[in-house]
């Protein structure tokens, strides 16, 4: 087998391969031979057809189905005796073909970074420090009761924050524009899921009211026609709702798992998850502060462009599904979420996962057991049997693999701290929440 490299440019390569011809014509003989065994051809008892005949009948297919194995086999062979890791499928170019000749062929793909480590150097990490007070809990038991609450009419003039029932008719000079009409419309008021001016101008509305109001579309609405436009609102208030929140009692805490003890137990299982809450946010705050810095480190390393593509793709569809999409064959999500709005992110993402998988070697870290188990124990906690999540988790590989791989980022984590400047900050229990978000998504 032939086999020559030459750099495309950054990390790209690409391989001429030239394979003998007897290796590919003599697999295709020997599968025609064993087919022979088996075919059945009318005028030729079982296992007598000549192979002249099974070349003409089978020949080409079989041919076909040879070069594609060959191809495959012979690629793993290049790569690995000119010691390449290639990143992402090859792109294959058949260059000759013919029987009789040597198959030659060009495999263009791109091969991971050789990575040096750089050290974190200089690192100041802010660590938040906050308490859980009786007035966060009461702030999220009010979160719950208004989860569980009704929404029921009543008889006085709305509120910000309210529920009204209303017909709608929008106009411009004095002629209605699509997408502008109304009937038993359910809108929050404060929501913000109106044009700017169009709730505000609901407030103080009673049921059987109408009323007229005057907004202005924003520069980037999406409808260009009526970006930066005027427009009148009659508008009809059919009812008023107010949220009524669901009580204190038996069947809120049991709705939340609470099954006996009452408010004071409830209360206990409530501070007991915002505790646990809190402390992931802070550890969540540390490390993106701890990855930002291993990036900002390592600014001058290429990825390659297929894993990047990868990461989008995946990303895509990912945000596609949270808001309730089911993509069809004939969809072009590329149009719907191009890739620019991923790309950012995706290479960030890819660099990240490069960079700590050298640090991992470089350190030579295996994932804690103890860590693994302490971990899945804090998932498990949060359940009603928190004995068959933990058992689950142990009896499934692949769940038990994410674990680990989370517990050797933050093994890294506690390398690069061990050198850095830890401030604390004092904090408030919603502050931490808020600053731990990025980490997070």
């Amino acid at each position: 087998m032939r086999v020559s490299i030459e750099t495309i440019s950054g990390l790209e390569r690409r391989l001429t391969i030239g394979v003998p011809a007897e290796r590919v014509d003599g697999a295709v003989s020997k599968r025609l031979q064993e087919a022979a065994r088996n075919v059945r051809l009318p005028g030729f008892r079982p296992g007598k057809v000549p192979m002249k005949v099974m070349q003409q009948r089978f020949g080409v297919g079989v041919r076909q189905e040879v070069i594609g194995e060959v191809i495959s086999q012979t690629f793993q062979e290049a790569v690995i005796s000119e010691k390449l890791r290639p990143a992402g499928q090859p792109r294959i170019e058949p260059r000759a073909l013919e029987a009789g000749h040597d198959v030659e062929y060009t495999a263009t793909f791109e091969v991971f970074p050789t990575l040096e480590i750089n050290d974190v150097e200089g690192l100041s990490i802010t660590r938040p420090v906050a308490d859980v007070t009786e007035a966060d809990v009461d702030e999220i038991i009010e979160i719950f009761r208004k989860q569980r609450g009704e929404l029921k009419e009543v008889d006085r003039a709305a509120e910000d924050g309210d529920t009204v029932v209303i017909d709608f008719l929008g106009t411009r000079d004095g002629e209605p524009f699509d997408g502008g009409a109304g009937e038993d419309h359910t809108l929050e008021l404060g929501s913000g899921k109106m044009i700017p001016g169009f709730e505000d101008g609901i407030v103080g509305m009673a049921a059987g009211e109408e009323r007229s109001i005057n907004v202005t579309f924003p520069d980037d609405y999406a409808s260009e026609e009526l970006q930066g436009a005027q427009a009148d609102f009659a508008i009809t208030c059919k009812a008023v709702k107010a949220l009524e929140l669901a009580p204190l009692d038996e069947e809120l805490f049991a709705s939340y798992g609470v099954e006996e003890g009452g408010e004071p137990v409830f209360r206990d299982e409530v501070r007991k998850n915002m505790d646990r809450e809190l402390r992931n946010a802070v550890q969540a705050h540390i490390k993106n502060q701890v990855m930002d810095a291993i990036v900002a480190a390592h600014a001058d390393v290429e990825v390659p462009s297929s894993l990047v593509a990868q990461e989008i793709e995946g990303m895509r569809g990912q945000m596609f599904q949270q808001f309730g999409g089911q993509p069809s064959p004939e969809m072009d999500l590329k149009s719907i979420l191009p890739d620019d709005m991923f790309r950012e992110q995706a290479d960030r993402r890819v660099k990240l996962g490069l960079l700590l998988g050298e640090m991992i070697n470089k350190f030579e870290l295996h994932a804690d057991p103890a860590k693994v188990r302490e971990t899945i124990e804090d998932i498990a906690s949060t359940y009603q049997e928190p004995e068959e999540v933990i058992n689950w988790y142990y009896s499934e590989n692949e769940q038990l693999a994410q674990v680990e791989s989370r517990v050797l980022e933050d093994q890294v984590v506690e390398r690069v701290l061990a050198d850095a400047q830890i401030e604390d900050q004092q904090s408030t229990y919603q502050d931490a929440l808020a600053a731990a978000r990025p980490a997070q998504s």
